[in-house]
């Protein structure tokens, strides 16, 4: 136990049914990360014997490489001790604090790990053991789409099997000089002073495989080129010779790790252009709203990074007297933000030349009309707020847009304004303001589908009224409290993350 660890690797748990086999694929892929997959069938099963006890708090499982053995931490918080010897480790033990309990448990590495192994190179290319290490590195190197990770995966997959250590050059934004972006060294200790070796060390500009001068280290550099350009260096280094099974493994692993690098860059590339042009789509700043108690809240929907089809908007056009719109573009990606684009701009340049809701609304719905082939149908919520000596004036039109609910400070709630045609789909359609008043404490929202048609098997949440239930409870809130309560009311209808954008729009008489 006072040894000097070599490497760390943990990750933090749920308890629950998924548990076990969480952490069992967590080790498996520390085991693939360290080159121990000989010992990885034993480490999942000790690994599952050891969350098998947790308690009911989240816990952590923390793997440490001591060079000839690897030991496993089970990190929970203190309980009542109790724990037998776990199958396979060669030690084991309990320890306390004040706060946490650690079950840790170690087993021996075959031969010395921690060394690069010329004799299971030599095998691996010779039998299926290459097929497997590079199915294995091609798994980890496929499973980030973050180009900060990819480096820090090479170097961990490369030592210690291929070499002693590694260290992974890349440029700024796949082009210009290149950085160290990741070191790895099989032992932690050493890191800092290899570093400064490798400062001053020049890097090949060769397209091939490069032989470097690093002190004593017999050192290899090899290009990672995807696509025709070259996205970084991946060094090597050790203290005898490499094997010429060890650089042709290296080669081809440089080459897959080229192409995760390079799926990682342009996947980061178009998630912060969808981010721009999300950032573009919505108001560039919160107004000042003195006399107005608003809130609203935005989510685009899912992981995918594309751009979502909701809107909103809010802005004054005078002393006391402001405009506001949500709206739902159908579909999403570049098509729907085309739409939604058209729509802000439009509704903000019309109210401003003077229109009143109901024009805005049909010059709209012709704007769109006019796009042709490119146009989505949109639903829409546009509205005219007036400040006055009882509460507020407000003047509305509903284009296809789910209903807008109005709460009372009895707790009664009720819709205020008719379905109109949606935009972009009848030309001849017509529209007309209706008028709602909100006394002193009365509340208005607005949202789009995604609440409405959040889905939990074969229930909606606005079945028989739900949503007019929840803003029923909502007496007394302010604008951001009756938001935050629907919005986690949407969360915790159902498991699974919402399919589709989120808006919502809270006013609030003052």
């Amino acid at each position: 136990m006072t040894d000097t660890p070599r490497a760390v690797l943990a990750a933090s748990f749920t308890p629950g049914q998924t548990a076990v086999p969480a952490a069992k694929r967590f080790t498996r892929e520390v085991m693939t990360a360290w080159a121990a997959m000989s010992i990885s069938g034993d480490a999942e099963r000790l690994a599952a014997e050891l969350v098998g006890e947790v308690s009911g708090e989240p816990f952590e499982v923390v793997w440490i490489h001591h060079g000839e053995s690897v030991q496993i931490e089970v990190r929970e918080k203190a309980e009542a001790p109790g724990y037998g010897p776990p199958a396979d480790a060669i030690s084991w033990g309990v320890t306390f604090t004040a706060s946490l309990r650690t079950r840790w448990a170690r087993i021996e590495l075959p031969g010395n790990a921690s060394d690069t192994s010329d004799e299971w190179v030599t095998e691996a290319v010779q039998g299926p053991g290459w097929l497997g290490f590079l199915a294995d590195a091609s798994d980890l190197l496929a499973g980030t789409l973050d180009p900060d990770m990819v480096p820090a995966i090479i170097a961990q997959i490369v030592v210690p099997r291929l070499a002693t250590w590694c260290a992974v050059y890349t440029s700024a934004h796949g082009s210009g000089p290149l950085r160290l972006a990741y070191l790895w060294h099989a032992d932690e200790t050493q890191i800092d002073a290899l570093r400064d070796q490798l400062d001053a060390l020049p890097l090949p500009a060769d397209d091939g495989p490069a032989v470097l001068h690093t002190g004593d280290w017999q050192s290899l550099a090899f290009p990672l080129t995807a696509r025709g350009r070259r996205l970084g260096v991946m060094c090597l280094g050790r203290r005898d010779r490499f094997p010429d099974e060890a650089m042709q493994l290296a080669e081809d692993l440089g080459r897959r790790a080229a192409l995760a690098m390079d799926n990682a860059r342009l996947y980061a590339q178009q998630a912060a252009a969808n981010r721009a042009l999300q950032r573009s789509l919505l108001p560039p700043d919160e107004p000042t709203t003195p006399g107005l108690d608003f809130h609203v809240i935005y989510e685009p929907a899912g992981e995918t990074n594309e751009v979502g089809g909701d809107f909103y908007d809010l802005f004054p056009l005078g002393d006391g007297v402001w405009r506001f719109a949500i709206g739902d573009v159908c579909g999403t990606g570049p098509e729907a933000a085309a739409v939604t684009g058209l729509a802000r701009h439009t509704l903000r340049l019309l109210a401003r030349e003077g229109y009143g809701v109901a024009s805005v609304v049909a010059r709209l719905n012709q704007a769109i009309l006019e796009e042709g082939e490119r146009a989505r149908f949109l639903t829409l919520l546009h509205g005219e707020i007036t400040r006055v000596a009882d509460g507020l004036d407000i003047s509305l039109v509903s284009a296809g847009h789910p209903e807008a609910l109005r709460l009372r400070p009895s707790g009664v709630v009720e819709s205020v304004v008719s379905p109109q045609s949606l935009l972009g789909v009848f030309p001849e359609a017509a529209f007309y303001e209706e008028s709602v008043h909100l006394d002193p404490g009365d509340v208005l929202l607005g949202v789009t589908d995604g609440v409405t048609e959040r889905r939990s098997g074969t229930r909606l949440l606005d079945d028989d009224g739900g949503l007019a239930k929840l803003l029923s409870e909502c007496v007394d809130l302010s604008a951001r409290a009756v938001a935050e309560r629907i919005r986690r009311a949407v969360q915790e209808f159902a498991p699974e993350p919402s399919a589709d954008d989120l808006a919502i729009l809270v006013l609030r008489a003052p």
